[in-house]
């Protein structure tokens, strides 16, 4: 099912649908593969491989991948995951209504300002409009300060540093609450600073 697209200031309409590990494979795999995006550390996987990666997520209970359009058209990459079964398992004690996700941006040579925190934004909406969803989880690599800071600007709040079998990362955590807080701070600092003497 479609979410209903969101519409960020000056960076146009964002919308998401369910991946289909056939049809997109071809897609992801030139944008996981992309040296810009070697956070996913997936820079060696050929196509079968990420057909295999998303038919598992496909077939999974407690895993699921979305791609997401801007303007229609495939601009980024979701998954959501149940950290009580996959990622974080063992690794921090998981709470009632807490939701793993991982987002990528596809690789461009002309970025647009904003556009990753509108994506970013999109897909926190997305996640706590399912009202069973209490707090998002995230463990970043320790070394992606990029996206440390990009988390915190929607609310996430750093916990510690957590050995995974792949990275050395910082769990991080968003509570429904904290998000909101973060969208009222970041509509007010998108306010038009008021000229003094002008007509409001």
């Amino acid at each position: 099912m479609r979410r209903r697209p969101s519409r960020e200031r000056g960076v146009g309409t964002l919308a998401m649908r369910p991946l289909d590990p056939f049809e997109d494979a071809e897609l992801v795999h030139a944008w996981v593969t992309h040296p810009k995006s070697a956070f996913w550390l997936l820079q060696g996987a050929k196509l079968h491989d990420i057909e295999r990666e998303y038919m598992a997520v496909a077939a999974s209970e407690h895993h699921d991948a979305f791609v997401g359009l801007h303007d229609g058209e495939p601009a980024f990459l979701m998954e959501r995951y149940d950290p009580r079964h996959i990622e974080l398992v063992g690794l921090y004690e998981p709470e009632p209504g807490d939701v793993g996700m991982h987002f990528l941006v596809a690789p461009t040579d002309r970025p647009v300002h904003g556009f990753t925190r509108a994506v970013l934004s999109t897909v926190m909406e997305h996640l706590f409009a399912d009202p069973r969803t209490h707090r998002v989880v995230v463990e970043p690599d320790v070394t992606n300060t990029a996206v440390h800071r990009l988390n915190e600007e929607v609310g996430f709040v750093p916990e510690r540093e957590i050995e995974k079998p792949e990275k050395r990362a910082l769990l991080s955590f968003c509570t429904r609450e904290s998000y909101e807080a973060a969208v009222v701070r970041h509509a007010v600092a998108a306010r038009p600073t008021a000229v003094s003497g002008a007509r409001t």
